[in-house]
């Protein structure tokens, strides 16, 4: 009989953690998986909980403790007050163009004398563009808010400020060691700031400067609390913390989604043809289709879609992005193909890292791609694409290893290079390809640690069926929305059968619809396995199977059930 290997180091939690949660249950009278499951989010405490289970809006930091907020506020009531007009400026990402679309929703109905700005991905890229800042001197702008990037542009303000343009910048990355030279610098990663939540997304840091400015101008902030929906789906698309303030907002913004969302929201949900249920939903309905704008076309159609207030508009604009997205998905599929004819004929397809390249490539993809070959060649992997002279890479990495430390020691073959430990971008010319590579395939070999070779699956509990009852369905509820620092539970259930009705689904048939039984309890439960199509005729063959998972409700036709959502299952 073929066994099945598992696809992931499952790392279960420690003997001393188990026992803590054991001691917990007793002393709570609950579940030991309860017990658990609140350890691990540092939940030990009656008063942690209450702050985690019952979100309140009222729980939300002061904006004026951030630095630098009475400037900026100071500086929009100036520009309002003398009728000058402004330029709201952010990436192209969700987060930056959420970030826009909130503040232009607010400025129409407080300073409506304002234009916005999108930079164009391939011909100015990320962050703040000079390109931009010129725009906004001929369009007669006075002032520049940048949302989402600006904190390292100090050569791009002082620029700025020698043509009479004021800057507040809004952003949430680290900034560097000197700080532009800005009207005011809004970022709770300040060294200098004493915010107490550091992990806002751009829409957040903008988020608070609208609070700030309804506490100024004495407005009731019922406006801005409507606007919620915009300001989730960038928590949920950015990957920030959901903790602290980012679960408050994510709390309310996906109460509002689900129950009165905005024109464009609302019309990106019915193109996607799915319900949305959890954050899960936005991140991978709604976010895509956003992002596709900008890596399609122009990212200015996102920030039009989510801040119109014409339905009729709304819809056309939704359609339009839903067709961005196909393609985005389509180019995406044939690159991510020819990427893997590359490795699979290359001469060492079981290479210490993945360095791939085309002439042809889509640009706006690449980081996608770059992505979807780490699921089938878990290790560092550089996508990269011609553009103009040069090729433009994307790379991602794998847990644990610094991508970041690994390029610098790259950089004589690179023209320029930034990120971070786990994602980076660099340009290169076309004869240090071959250099940059062999370099770059030494340096990883040398550097990486034998357990960052395969991925890591961080076990929550081991779960029986017999022990998931309407109080565990119930606590998982009350625990959404997940996210960083507040995952998705992962549990284990051992021993279990596979069914003779278990049978292959999707168009392609690559994903499987199992029933599976825990002989212990005789309870069987559905489950489903994405892209685990090809192992069902091994699974039902096998006397025995362990299977980790996240417990999911399923919804369907009005009706809700238990199901299980199979991320790696091993056979006896």
């Amino acid at each position: 009989m073929l066994k099945i290997q598992s696809s992931y180091q499952w790392n279960y939690p420690s003997g001393e953690l188990a026992e803590r949660a054991m001691s917990l249950s007793r002393e709570w009278g609950t579940q030991p998986v309860i017990a658990m499951l609140m350890l691990r989010r540092d939940l030990e405490t009656r008063d942690k909980q209450k702050s985690f289970f019952v979100p309140k809006l009222e729980f939300l930091h002061d904006p004026y403790l951030m630095a630098d907020m009475h400037k900026a506020v100071d500086r929009i009531i100036q520009a309002k007050e003398s009728n000058q007009k402004f330029m709201i400026y952010g990436d192209y990402d969700v987060d930056g163009t959420t970030s826009v679309a909130l503040l232009a929703r607010y400025f129409k109905h407080f300073h409506d004398n304002f234009i916005t700005y999108i930079p164009d991905r391939y011909k100015e890229g990320y962050g703040l563009s000079k390109a931009g800042i010129d725009f906004a001197l001929e369009a007669g702008c006075s002032l520049l808010i940048a949302l989402d990037c600006g904190i390292k542009a100090v050569d791009l303000v002082d620029y700025a400020n020698t043509k009479g343009l004021d800057i507040i910048i809004c952003d949430h990355h680290t900034p560097a060691e000197i700080l532009p030279n800005a009207v005011a610098v809004l970022d709770p990663k300040r060294s200098d700031c004493l915010y107490p939540y550091k992990e806002l997304s751009g829409c957040g840091v903008g988020f608070k400067l609208l609070t700030a400015l309804d506490l100024k101008t004495n407005r009731n902030g019922d406006f801005l609390m409507q606007q919620l929906d915009i300001l989730a789906l960038s928590i949920g698309a950015d990957i920030v913390p959901i903790t602290g303030e980012n679960r408050i907002l994510a709390y309310f913004g996906m109460r509002q989604i689900k129950t009165f969302p905005s024109l464009g929201i609302n019309a990106l949900i019915k193109v996607s043809g799915r319900a949305i249920h959890s954050i899960d939903d936005v991140v991978f309905s709604v976010a895509p289709r956003i992002n596709a704008a900008g890596r399609i076309e122009h990212g200015s159609l996102a920030v039009e879609l989510l801040s119109t207030e014409d339905p009729h508009r709304a819809k056309l604009l939704a359609e339009k992005v839903n067709l961005l997205n196909q393609q985005r998905r389509d180019l995406d599929k044939t690159i991510t193909n020819e990427a893997l004819e590359q490795i699979k004929s290359s001469l060492n397809p079981d290479a210490p890292a993945t360095v791939v390249w085309s002439d042809s490539w889509n640009k706006g993809v690449i980081g996608i791609v770059a992505s979807r070959l780490i699921e089938t060649h878990y290790r560092p992997t550089i996508v990269l694409t011609r553009s103009g002279d040069v090729y433009a890479g994307s790379a991602r990495s794998v847990e644990g290893f610094d991508l970041y430390q690994a390029l610098d020691k790259c950089r004589d073959t690179l023209i320029q290079f930034g990120g971070h430990k786990y994602a980076a971008g660099m340009t290169i010319l076309p004869d240090k390809l071959e250099a940059f590579k062999a370099k770059f395939l030494s340096t990883v070999s040398l550097s990486i640690e034998p357990d960052q070779k395969t991925p890591t699956l961080y076990i929550d509990a081991v779960l029986p069926f017999e022990q998931i009852d309407d109080t565990l369905i119930n606590t998982l509820r009350r625990m959404h929305p997940f996210g960083p620092s507040n995952m998705k539970p992962v549990f284990v259930t051992r021993n279990l059968m596979v069914t003779d009705n278990s049978k292959k689904v999707g168009s392609d048939l690559t994903h499987l619809k199992m029933e599976l039984v825990d002989p212990q309890s005789g309870e069987t439960i559905n489950a489903i396995a994405f892209g685990m199509g090809d192992k069902l005729e091994a699974l039902i063959a096998s006397e025995r199977v362990h299977v980790a998972y996240h417990l999911e409700e399923n919804h369907w036709n009005g009706k809700v059930s238990k199901q299980l959502h199979v991320l790696d299952v091993v056979s006896e």
